[in-house]
């Protein structure tokens, strides 16, 4: 159970990373052609406030479990990103995007399985 925690945990931290990274550093146009359709329209602030987000979300999805200093963090970092993968969910519902849906609702379920495999942590 451990090992398929810490196996789900690198690959939301990865896609975190790697969401976050572009959203801090790239246009809105690239974003959009690169699959990022959901950011279209939003003010830049707001997309950069989410990278960065998703960057602080990588550790935090990470770091508390292997360094063992607030494992609690862990599952707290998989609830928050339940919680943007919702947010997520609609805005690409809303523009018919039912690929982009189903990888949000993955990603959702993976995360609230780390939430609740870290829980007893808390």
């Amino acid at each position: 159970m451990n090992t398929t925690l810490i196996t789900v945990q690198c690959l939301l931290a990865l896609t975190l990373l790697y969401s976050g990274i572009c959203k801090s550093i790239k246009s809105e146009q690239w974003l959009v052609t690169h699959g990022q359709t959901g950011v279209a329209g939003l003010p830049l602030w707001f997309t950069r406030f989410i990278g960065i987000s998703e960057i602080a979300g990588a550790a935090g999805i990470i770091l508390p479990t292997w360094l063992n200093i607030l494992p609690a963090l862990t599952s707290i970092t998989a609830i928050l990103f339940c919680v943007l993968m919702l947010f997520a969910m609609r805005i690409h519902n809303r523009l018919k995007e039912p690929k982009s849906v189903m990888i949000n609702i993955t990603l959702f379920i993976l995360s609230a399985f780390v939430a609740w495999g870290r829980w007893p942590a808390i």
